[in-house]
């Protein structure tokens, strides 16, 4: 009878959920094992990005090496506008191959905000939440938690799909209306990669780079694009055009409550690969990444580069400012 007892009491166990080995905390122990003792793995995925009313659709290529070695690389499907972020002993980089450029940072890039496209990073928000959510299904492992957008206060979870080998299907990121907006779909994942000399090599990058991109080149800026978001009491003040070596320049000033500056100005590929250190945060605006700092946002964006500068706006307000660019010509 006692033999039954325990026979019954073990057989509760295996199918209770919080005693097998399909447990929240089991499966979480077991992908923090497998991403974060590993050596290194490349994740090929697709990425859907909406901002405002527009969708952007990326490749991505994720690389990583233990020591602190990533390599992401985002490909617009729609121009093949290529940008790579590079952290390697050297610090941060922004590579964008087409025109033969790169932003250096100091930063903390991947560990200071949440990233889609990093397994270590969500893992990281997953263990951080005490509140999320955890179901078992047939062929899934599905975790529901908070992440942390500092740049883009707006997202607010994400869920998490991994199939039964632990391997990551689909990241969803939510908005607080609960709207997708960074979908990213796994195609494949190999964590035994075989990364040659200099992989993670900025030199090394830039000369074994396959550029099919379409360098949208021009000399002169024709349609003026305008914010279609501004502050409360702030309203465009001036407007000026002038020429710069081998381009122009449009100087947008906008005053009031809020007063700020927006540059737009052409861009050409540089003549000799140049290293541009800059204070900032590498930040994803429209079809591209930019940079962000506390009080400033550069980013490029067919053929024209865009500054934009408040000394009075804190980093929230000039994201909403730059989030609603258009590179269609608006009204003023």
């Amino acid at each position: 009878m006692k033999k039954i007892s325990v026979l019954l009491l073990v057989l509760i166990c295996i199918l209770t959920t919080g005693c097998g080995k399909n447990s929240e905390s089991d499966v979480l122990n077991d992908l923090d094992k497998k991403i974060n003792n590993s050596k290194g793995y490349v994740m090929n995925a697709t990425l859907e990005v909406l901002n405002n009313d527009d969708i952007y659709n990326y490749e991505v290529e994720t690389a990583y090496k233990k020591d602190d070695y990533y390599k992401i690389t985002l490909t617009n499907t729609s121009n093949n506008h290529e940008q790579i972020i590079l952290k390697n002993d050297d610090g941060v980089y922004i590579l964008t191959p087409s025109l033969n450029k790169s932003f250096k940072f100091q930063s903390d890039f991947p560990y200071n905000n949440s990233q889609v496209y990093l397994l270590q990073s969500i893992i990281s928000d997953l263990e951080n939440d005490e509140k999320k959510t955890f179901k078992n299904d047939d062929d899934n492992y599905v975790f529901t938690s908070n992440v942390n957008y500092p740049n883009n206060r707006n997202l607010v979870k994400q869920k998490v799909t991994f199939d039964k080998d632990l391997k990551l299907k689909e990241a969803i990121v939510f908005d607080s209306d609960d709207v997708p907006n960074m979908t990213l779909k796994v195609k494949d994942i190999d964590f035994s990669p075989n990364f040659k000399n200099k992989y993670f090599e900025l030199e090394e990058i830039m000369s074994t780079v396959n550029i099919e991109e379409e360098v949208v080149e021009t000399s002169s800026i024709d349609d003026v694009v305008y914010p279609l978001v501004l502050p409360e009491g702030t309203k465009l003040a001036n407007e000026e055009k002038v020429s710069i070596s081998d381009g122009e320049r449009v100087i947008l000033t906008f005053s009031g409550d809020k007063p700020f500056l927006l540059v737009e100005e052409t861009v050409k590929p540089m003549d000799e690969f140049t290293v541009i250190p800059t204070m900032g945060e590498p930040s994803m605006f429209m079809d591209s990444i930019g940079v962000l700092s506390d009080n400033s946002i550069s980013f490029t964006s067919g053929g024209v580069n865009y500054y934009l500068v408040s000394d009075v706006m804190n980093q929230d307000e000039l994201l909403e400012i730059a989030n609603s660019i258009n590179v269609l010509p608006t009204m003023k």
